[in-house]
């Protein structure tokens, strides 16, 4: 190919220069096709050849686009129909651990599944019910439900999600995408790990054959002790054989079709030794087709709203986190703002027809992407498989034990309680595991809801305790070099200057510690006796009202005492609020620096010239630099 009059001779093509700078994870042609959602189609560009083999053929062409795109969908295919697998019978045991028909589970993992992969930015992620979201959905429905009337309790679900959605989107319309990691993650692993206790113990009684009556966490753990006499041999079986079936299937081939085999074989047991003659529970009807449409109750909405908002939250936090999970190289980031657009919107449509809250799973979605998923194509085809479940095998599932489904919600709600995670957390830093603790015990000595607010306050206190007691270094020159740093025992011979003292401040000053940032700075002021005091503010991004009025003021007495005081290295927003104040024309320019070298210069320059020599330095030797400025 001869160069052309762009191109010097010698060079490969631009377009070439820039595939062979590609990562090559990334030489994969990605385009998004309908819907808005991202797709894969595309070719391998690893075998191109040398610049001066280059041939035209070796550039994507719609034959090659064709080839691609057969492959992909079939990937795709097998993904959807193996996550259909795993998804569909933990969908319905999820619905049991919130009280809700094991149908409501089918119709989670429809509605939502549905509408997410038409707005989702997440090329794998799937969407319908996790353990975490069905628990709280449990229990705001048995405070609103106390009787659990079938009825009431379909419609407060269809209320419940609906405020869910509706918050989801509003948060999208006042752009809090930010909120998804307003929990850090000692405590969000805190959480779930009582949340994962809580469900355990939950699920306890079903695997027994047994019925207490629930009091509360710690109740309810005497109250199984007690009733253990009273445990169902046959119905313990059952339970001990699908924790086999589930963890053997795992342990050989993980993420495999591990609940669908345990789900089948259960069903199949159920029938054939007619294990409700001999005392096991069944699930029971299940509605056949597709749900009715279900309007939510205008009278529960402020009953429901504070359950509604800890359920948004989780949500919210569980999508991004597993969307953010398994995002490949190359894939589209993860948009927060479009993720809580298009969660609202799944949570708002699956209301409508009998869905209970949905989010993004993170088991689930290591299915999808272990068996070669590579877009939202894969959730519609679990999506479908469910709405053939829902058409054609109803009155299938209706003889499953309930047994069964509580094995494979504690197989697969053990994996939150993670004591590798505590372990990790408390090596690298003592105070956040002592909140991972709180969180933890939050959850079952106040309940799941209240374990919330509990996650949620211990994450603000550990924000404002790292943010609460700011540094404040005295600054020094390195001796012999340009270079200004904290004082420090590790450099002893470090400069000060005799009537200067350099002070910095680091961190966001605002109401909480701007107390102790001015109390600092008046023991150092106290202690040296400057004749100049200057306040380095590089390191100070942010200066909020209350803490401008506390300087305002600090200068004040400070002047008055005979320190005169300097502002440096103001950051644009820094000055922008002390212009607002007028505290720049207080202090004047001749007090508000461009940095602490030029306030060292501009001190040497003034007070060299009103004493007849240049200020000593502090330390013992004199100093082997000049005074600097920029």
């Amino acid at each position: 190919m001869p160069p052309g009059p762009w191109q010097p001779a010698g060079r490969p093509p631009r377009i070439l220069r820039a595939v062979q700078s590609e990562p090559r994870h990334a030489r994969r042609l990605r385009v998004r096709p309908g819907f808005g959602q991202p797709g894969l189609l595309g070719f391998d560009r690893r075998k191109v050849p040398n610049p001066g083999g280059l041939q035209v053929s070796q550039f994507p062409t719609s034959a090659a686009a064709g080839e691609a795109a057969p492959r992909a969908l079939r990937f795709d295919i097998v993904a959807g129909l193996t996550a259909a697998a795993v998804v569909l019978p933990k969908a319905m045991a999820y619905a049991t651990v919130a009280g809700l028909p094991v149908a409501v589970g089918l119709y989670t993992a429809f509605v939502p599944m549905l509408i997410y992969a038409l707005l989702g930015s997440s090329r794998v992620l799937s969407v319908s019910s996790t353990t975490t979201l069905a628990i709280l959905a449990g229990t705001q429905l048995g405070v609103s439900v106390p009787d659990g009337d079938p009825a009431k309790l379909i419609t407060a679900t269809a209320t419940l999600t609906v405020l869910v959605g509706l918050m989801l989107v509003l948060a999208r319309l006042l752009r809090l995408g930010f909120v998804a990691n307003f929990i850090s993650t000692p405590v969000l692993t805190g959480f779930k790990a009582g949340i994962g206790f809580v469900i355990v113990l939950d699920q306890v009684p079903k695997l027994l054959g047994i019925h207490i009556q629930k009091e509360g966490f710690f109740r309810d753990v005497l109250s199984v002790v007690q009733h253990l006499p009273e445990t169902s041999p046959i119905t313990l079986a059952v339970a001990v054989a699908t924790f086999a079936v589930l963890i053997g299937m795992e342990k050989l081939r993980p993420h495999s079709a591990a609940p669908l085999v345990a789900v089948g074989l259960a069903i199949a047991a159920a029938w054939f030794f007619d294990l409700e003659a001999m005392g096991v529970s069944l699930v029971g009807h299940i509605p056949q087709g597709l749900p009715s449409p279900t309007l939510p109750d205008l009278a529960l909405l402020a009953d429901l709203a504070p359950g509604a908002l800890g359920i948004a939250l989780m949500s919210f936090t569980e999508t991004i986190a597993a969307g953010r999970a398994f995002a490949r190289p190359g894939d589209p980031p993860i948009d927060a703002n479009r993720e809580l657009v298009a969660t609202g919107a799944a949570n708002l449509a699956g209301a409508m027809l009998g869905a209970m809250p949905a989010g993004g799973g993170t088991s689930q979605t290591a299915v999808v992407r272990s068996a070669g998923g590579q877009s939202q194509r894969a959730s519609l085809v679990t999506a479908a498989t469910a709405l053939a479940t829902m058409l054609l095998l109803a009155p299938l599932l209706g003889l499953l034990p309930n047994s069964t489904l509580a094995a494979i919600v504690i197989v697969y709600s053990v994996g939150l309680i993670q004591p590798a995670e505590f372990r990790a957390i408390r090596h690298v830093r003592s105070m956040e595991f002592r909140w991972a603790l709180i969180a933890c015990l939050g959850v079952p000595v106040f309940g799941t809801l209240k374990g919330i607010v509990v996650a949620i306050i211990v994450s603000t206190i550990g924000l404002t305790s790292q943010t609460a007691q700011p540094r404040v270094s005295i600054i020094g020159r390195k001796r012999g070099a340009d270079v200004l740093r904290p004082l420090s025992p590790e450099h002893p011979d470090d400069e000060t200057f005799d009537g200067l003292l350099i002070l910095r401040p680091e961190g966001r000053l605002y109401f909480l510690n701007v107390q102790y940032v001015v109390e600092q700075i008046e023991a150092l002021v106290a202690q040296h006796r400057p004749r100049v005091l200057v306040l380095d503010l590089s390191r100070v991004p942010d200066l909020e009202y209350s803490a401008l009025q506390m300087l305002m003021d600090g200068e004040k007495r400070w002047t008055e005492t005979g320190t005169v005081v300097w502002l440096a290295a103001l950051n644009p927003g820094v000055l922008e609020t002390a212009r607002n104040a007028e505290f720049d024309e207080r202090l004047g320019g001749e007090r508000m620096l461009f940095n602490a070298r030029e306030a060292i210069a501009r001190y040497h320059a003034l007070y060299a010239n009103q004493d007849g020599a240049a200020p000593r330095s502090s330390s013992s030797r004199s100093s082997a630099l000049p005074p600097v400025s920029d």
